[in-house]
């Protein structure tokens, strides 16, 4: 009995001392993953921090044309702008013959603001972020822009940057730079009276109102989760804004994580907001269930009654009647049969279709249909539609844009993924022009500028 009992106290020990060496050898393992996962993750952080190796189009500065050079003589030009992301080139564009006038960079002072971003930890890895997340692996250098009442003059918001530059067309010198809060600038807008510069401020949940005469940030109003599209109204008094939220988020499950996305009316003269919609409320009230609330680029009719509104994720666009606060009707423009699978998360940015616009007597709309590689031409009564395929594979056009021109009988089409702009005839549904621009154009701007 002894000896039994001495046995299996001996067994009892060593299974407690084999238990604690598998506990102490887990506990190694664990340790060594983690150790692992952070060097890994380091390595992450490191190369996410660190200056792409890689070359720009340079263009020779000319102080002796600058600004206070240019007679009133030479005359106001009409011309076209199309901001070239991911090369920080704006080029320039008759929109009569469609032929190139100029190209000016958006970033003479590149260096200066490399060195600057990449000399700080955070402002490096914000940068690397926006590279990767957001530009696909490209620094966003030039996204939207405006002409100065007096022709001299290019404001252009630089994501990158996060700031606004006020860019001497005739030297390619930069008048004046204003920073914006948090670290990243984005949509824009000019006010009718061409006074103040609007720019959204996209990690600091505003938008900010710049005086263009001084550069001077003059007043902003709050936002939800990423500002986005700003639109001022014909007569000046007020701004029609959306915010986007964290749009790297795909999954309806991870919905709570992408912050706040409204529909904002501001008032233009106080930055005071008049009405703050969320957009999903109204989907669901209007019975059109959709998985998410942000609008994307949006187009609003002269007299402000309706506007056209695309949806993060939705393929196709719906009516928002202003007047009313209530969504009016949906239109579910088609999905190439090789982008029936396309999953959440393959959408870029969260876009379904990203880019509207609305010829000059509101009656047709114009679609970039992004995700699905074509034009549409929609029949705003009556919502019929022709489409333009613009490449076999669906994902490699990116249409990323679309604007009227001034006389509201053409459109321009940002073909991002093949650097092109295309003018499309609203009569004809037919696209009549294309110009070749810069790599992966984005924004399209009419303006006036006086070149010597």
């Amino acid at each position: 009995m002894w000896i039994k009992s001495r046995n299996k106290i001996i067994h009892k020990n060593v299974c407690n001392n084999n238990l604690l060496m598998n506990l102490h050898m887990r506990k190694k393992i664990i340790l060594g993953i983690l150790l692992i996962g952070l060097i890994f993750f380091g390595i992450y952080l490191y190369n996410l921090g660190e200056r792409p190796d890689r070359e720009y189009p340079s263009f020779p500065l000319h102080p002796e044309k600058k600004a206070a050079t240019v007679h009133d003589s030479i005359p106001l030009q009409d011309v076209v702008l199309a901001g070239n992301n991911w090369d920080g080139v704006i080029t320039i564009f008759d929109p009569n013959t469609f032929k190139i006038i100029k190209k000016v960079s958006a970033m003479p002072d590149r260096e200066e603001r490399f060195e600057e971003i990449y000399s700080g930890l955070k402002r490096s890895l914000a940068s690397g972020f926006i590279r990767e997340y957001i530009g696909e692996g490209n620094d966003q250098l030039v996204d939207d822009m405006f002409t100065s009442n007096d022709g001299r003059y290019i404001y252009a918001s630089r994501p990158s940057f996060a700031d606004v530059v006020a860019i001497d067309v005739n030297s390619g010198e930069i008048f004046w730079r204003t920073s914006v809060e948090g670290l990243r600038a984005d949509h824009s807008a000019i006010s009718p009276d061409g006074k103040i510069f609007l720019v959204s401020a996209s990690t600091a949940r505003k938008v900010h109102a710049i005086d263009v005469s001084t550069g001077e940030i003059i007043g902003s109003f709050e936002s939800g989760d990423q500002p986005h599209e700003n639109i001022y109204s014909e007569d000046g008094k007020k701004i029609y804004h959306a915010s986007i939220g964290k749009v790297f988020f795909a999954s309806p499950n991870l919905d709570f994580l992408k912050g706040d996305r409204w529909f904002q009316i501001v008032d233009a003269n106080t930055y005071e907001v008049i009405r703050r919609v969320d957009m999903k409320q109204k989907l669901e009230e209007a019975g059109f269930d959709w998985i998410d609330r942000a609008i994307r680029p949006m187009a609003i009719t002269k007299d402000e009654k309706f506007a056209y509104l695309q949806i993060s994720l939705f393929h196709g666009f719906f009516e928002y009647d202003i007047e009313n606060d209530k969504i009016t009707r949906k239109l579910d423009l088609p999905i190439p049969k090789t982008n029936k699978s396309l999953s959440l998360g393959g959408h870029l940015l969260n876009s379904g279709h990203h880019g509207i616009s609305l010829s000059g007597d509101d009656k047709t709309i114009c679609v970039a249909g992004t995700m699905d590689g074509y034009i549409a031409i929609v029949d705003r009564e009556t919502f019929k539609y022709s489409t333009i395929k613009l490449s076999d594979d669906p994902k490699e056009a990116k249409p990323y844009w679309a604007t009227s021109s001034k006389d509201g009988k053409k459109a321009y089409i940002s073909i991002s993924g093949l650097d092109k702009i295309s003018v499309l005839d609203y009569a004809t549904g037919k696209v009549v022009a294309e110009v070749p621009v810069g790599n992966h154009p984005q924004r399209v701007r009419n303006g006036q500028l006086r070149l010597k």
